[in-house]
C-alpha cells in the first residue's frame, strides 16, 4: 500500500435549490438531491486511486445503511478498506448541505463515528504495510487530535513511514494548542492558507513556513490558497503553483484533491514543481462536477489539465 488515508469519513447529502428554511412544522419542496460518500480522508483515498496509486483507508463509520454506501465506494475505487471499522453503537458521520440558487450552500453536520475515533481504535498491521501515512481531517476528531494523534504519528516515524498531515477548519478556535503536539513528528504538512493563518498568526505564506520548518523541522509544507494557487517548499527549494482555469461546478473537495496529487507526485518521484502542478491540477478536475471526487477519472486525464495550461501560457509568450 502507498497511502493509507486515515481520518474522517462522511456521508454528504446533497438538496438544491435551498433558497429558505420553512417555517417550524410547514413543508417546502426542492429539485434536486444527491448522497455521496466524502470527508476528508475518503476524498483524498478515493482520488489517489483514481490516479493509480495504491491507497487504504482507516477511520469509523456506523452498522447503518450510510457507513455501508461509504464502504461500498471505497470498494468500488479500489481502496484497501482493512482498516476501517464499523461501531454499532454511533452512526456514521453526516453532512445535509443546503445549496442556494447561487451556489451558495450552508451546512448542517452531525459528527456521529468520527468523533468517537480514537488511539485504540487503529489496526497498526494496516499502518505498517504504508509508505505513507496520511491523517486527513486533523482538529475535528475531538478524541483523536492532540496527543493520541501525536503518539500515532511518533510511532509511524520510528517504523520508517512517511506521515502527512492535512487539516481541517477548528470550529473550537484552539488550533495551535490542539495541532501542536502533532507537528515535530510531520514530515508532509497541507494546511489551507486560513488554517495556516489561524495557527500561526502569520499572514504571508512564505513567512509561514519559515516558521513552522524553522520551529518544527517539517520538511514539505504545501499552503493551498484555492484560486490563488499554492505555496510549496523543502529546505532545498520552492515554487509557487498557479491555480488551473476550469468550469467550476463545485469545489467541495478540492484541497482533499490537491493533497492526492501532491502524494501521488511525491510517491512518483517528480520534482516539486511537478509534483505541486499534479496537485493543482487534480484540484481543478475535482471542482469539475458534483460530488468531492466524480471530477477525478485518472492521471491522464488529470494531467491534461496542466498540459492544456502550459501550452496556452507558451502560445501566449510565442505571440507577444
Amino acid at each position: 500500500m502507498d497511502v493509507l488515508s486515515l481520518g474522517i469519513y462522511v456521508t454528504d447529502v446533497l438538496g438544491r435549490p435551498i433558497d429558505q428554511f420553512p417555517e417550524k412544522g410547514k413543508l417546502v419542496l426542492f429539485d434536486e438531491l444527491e448522497i455521496h460518500a466524502g470527508g476528508c480522508a475518503n476524498n483524498t483515498a478515493i482520488a489517489l486511486a483514481r490516479l493509480g496509486i495504491s491507497a487504504g483507508a482507516m477511520g469509523k463509520v456506523g452498522t447503518d445503511a450510510f457507513g455501508d454506501l461509504i464502504l461500498q465506494t471505497l470498494i468500488d475505487n479500489g481502496v484497501d478498506t482493512a482498516g476501517m471499522q464499523q461501531d454499532p453503537n454511533i452512526s456514521t458521520s453526516f453532512t445535509f448541505v443546503a445549496i442556494a440558487s447561487d451556489g451558495e450552500r450552508t451546512f448542517y453536520h452531525y459528527i456521529g463515528a468520527n468523533g468517537e475515533l480514537c488511539e485504540v481504535d487503529l489496526n497498526w498491521e494496516v499502518i505498517k504495510r504504508a509508505k505513507i501515512l496520511h491523517i486527513a481531517g486533523a482538529l475535528i476528531m475531538p478524541r483523536f487530535d492532540g496527543v493520541p494523534m501525536a503518539n500515532v504519528l511518533r510511532e509511524a516515524k520510528s517504523l520508517g513511514i512517511t506521515t502527512s498531515l492535512d487539516t481541517a477548519y477548528d470550529a473550537t478556535g484552539k488550533w495551535m494548542e490542539t495541532l501542536e503536539p502533532c507537528l515535530p513528528y510531520i514530515d508532509m504538512f497541507m494546511p489551507s492558507i486560513v488554517e495556516a493563518q489561524h495557527l500561526t498568526g502569520i499572514s504571508d505564506a512564505r513567512e509561514i513556513v519559515q516558521f513552522l520548518r524553522s520551529r518544527y523541522g517539517i520538511h514539505t509544507i504545501a499552503i493551498k490558497m484555492g484560486e490563488n494557487g499554492s505555496y510549496v517548499s523543502t529546505p532545498e527549494r520552492e515554487h509557487f503553483a498557479s491555480a488551473y482555469p476550469v468550469n467550476t461546478v463545485d469545489a467541495t473537495g478540492a484541497g482533499d484533491a490537491y493533497v492526492a496529487g501532491f502524494l501521488a507526485g511525491t510517491l512518483m518521484g517528480w520534482d516539486l514543481k511537478a509534483t505541486a502542478e499534479l496537485a493543482s491540477a487534480t484540484g481543478a478536475a475535482c471542482v469539475t462536477a458534483i460530488g468531492t471526487t466524480a471530477g477525478i477519472q485518472n492521471l491522464e486525464e488529470t494531467l491534461k489539465i496542466s498540459r492544456q495550461k502550459n501550452s496556452s501560457q507558451q502560445s501566449a509568450v510565442s505571440s507577444q
